[in-house]
């Protein structure tokens, strides 16, 4: 058996030495080490050999094996050098004269960029960073937010559910009641992070991002509310952007309010994206309603706070000139290679 070992080696060796093409060369690699092949047919003979000879026959296999391998290998470099030139058939053809191409560097998502932003903002502001789950409880998403079974305000939210009391939440603002479950006031924190609702047009879409930010301590006023939106709003926009509060409804705060800044298309003269008024809601806001305090162990006699929401993309759209929501989500380069 070590003579036809042997003897199939140097066949084998003599082979490979005389291709000159891709195709010839693979037929000898099926011929000698192909699954049926030669060689390899013969390696599974092995049994058939004495005890005492199957150990330096195995290990004689092995090294024959490993020697047709490598000739194979450096015969497809061989090939693929003269394929350069034209010669070798089905070759890679390759210059290596040619300059590199150019990777162009990556950069952040515009949606990223501006939640990035928004949360330094805060940030300065002395607002610590929390980070919830996307899926959520009934209880954290609604009922500790004073939003309980069959409330009317459950119909702003399109909810999609998961079973009876689990859901994907639809806003970051059970970050609240679980911040404030486990920690004592003074707190003064941002949540940042997706959101779910069942909505998709030009404005609104399934997935989405937001900012629920809340300050409690004693004494906390609607001055303080609107001194912090007021510094955000000049922060992420301009110091002359100008900013209205109105009147609203959100059943964790009150009073609530939605913020208006002049229209940054048409600087507040009227057009078609902010309807004429001249005006564009950015986000909501209000005092904490003292039923969500009372849920989470505070005496709303002591403490007081506010709490707001900001949508991640509306900022987007409006900072960038951005008509379209769906733009953020199609994975468009020539929309994404503009930032």
């Amino acid at each position: 058996m070590k003579e036809e070992y042997l003897k199939i080696k140097d066949a084998a060796l003599t082979a490979l030495a005389e291709v000159t093409d891709a195709e010839a060369l693979e037929a000898v690699r099926v011929k000698y080490l192909g699954r049926k092949g030669i060689f390899t047919s013969l390696m599974r003979n092995l049994g058939r050999a004495s005890k005492e000879e199957r150990p330096a026959l195995g290990k004689m296999a092995n090294e024959i094996k490993a020697e047709l391998d490598a000739v194979y290998e450096a015969g497809k470099l061989r090939i693929g050098g003269a394929g350069n030139g034209g010669a070798g058939k089905g070759a890679a053809q390759f210059d290596l004269t040619l300059p590199g191409r150019a990777i162009p560097p990556g950069h952040q998502h515009p949606v990223t960029r501006v939640m990035t932003e928004v949360c330094s903002i805060f940030e300065r502001l002395g607002f610590t960073v929390a980070e919830g789950p996307d899926i959520e409880s009934d209880f954290y998403n609604f009922e500790g937010l004073n939003i309980p079974k069959h409330h009317p305000a459950r119909d702003m939210h399109d909810t999609f559910y998961v079973s009876d009391n689990v859901l994907l939440r639809t806003h970051t603002s059970p970050m609240q009641v679980r911040t404030m479950e486990k920690q004592s006031p003074p707190l003064r924190m941002i949540a940042p992070g997706k959101v779910y609702r069942c909505d998709s047009d030009i404005t609104h879409t399934p997935m989405f991002h937001q900012v629920e930010g809340f300050l409690v301590d004693r004494q906390v006023s609607f001055a303080d509310l609107k001194g912090i939106l007021s510094i955000f709003i000049t922060k992420i926009f301009s110091k002359d952007t100008a900013i209205r509060f109105r009147p609203s409804y959100f059943p964790f705060t009150e009073p609530s309010a939605e913020v208006d800044i002049s229209c940054v298309i048409c600087k507040g003269r009227g057009c078609r994206v902010c309807k004429q008024t001249g005006w564009l809601e950015i986000l909501g806001a209000g005092l904490i309603d003292p039923e969500v305090f009372k849920k989470v162990g505070y005496d709303p006699d002591e403490y007081s706070g506010f709490a707001f929401g900001i949508g991640i993309e509306r900022i987007a759209m409006l900072k960038y000139g951005i008509t379209d929501i769906r733009l953020f989500y199609e994975n468009d380069l020539r929309f994404l290679k503009q930032f």
